[in-house]
């Protein structure tokens, strides 16, 4: 099955020109509130990004994996991201 990020990596280009522009921000002396609305954006970015190539892993891998018998290995990678994600 075909992984399709393409979504994902729209949202991390976003996010990649958002960092520029954040770097630039300060580097400038832009207001603080400012840059950190700046952040804040760019981080629901990339939570964006993580759930849709964790969204499309689920339905591609995990799907795959209860066919060729490696669902436990899968599920275990599952709970294990969701514990670093839920920190």
């Amino acid at each position: 099955m075909k992984h399709d990020n393409e979504a994902a990596l729209n949202l991390l280009k976003t996010a990649k020109g958002q960092i520029d522009s954040v770097v630039k921000m300060t580097e400038e002396g832009r207001y603080c509130v400012d840059i950190a609305n700046q952040i804040m954006a760019t981080v629901s970015l990339l939570k964006k990004a993580n759930l849709n190539i964790l969204q499309n892993h689920i339905e591609t891998c995990v799907r795959d994996s209860f066919q060729d018998g490696t669902q436990e290995e899968k599920t275990e990678e599952i709970i294990q991201i969701l514990n670093k994600y839920l920190k």
